[in-house]
């Protein structure tokens, strides 16, 4: 059987951490910054952890991370 392919697409923009969760880069800090409050920007800063349902999805694009 041959191997499965990764989604390059995916494997840049997901991590998993070494308990299986999946961290991702927040959206909305690339530019049309001043109408943002700071704490906003601040919060943002920080990467998210996807939910359950979206980490099995995930996992069919990365194979071979879990």
């Amino acid at each position: 059987m041959p191997k499965m392919k990764t989604r390059k697409a995916a494997a840049k923009r997901y991590k998993v951490t070494g308990t299986g969760k999946v961290r991702y880069k927040k959206q909305g800090l690339r530019h049309i910054l001043t109408k943002k409050s700071t704490k906003r920007k601040r919060d943002l800063r920080h990467t998210g952890i996807l939910s359950e349902a979206e980490t099995k999805k995930v996992k069919v694009m990365l194979p071979y991370q879990f």
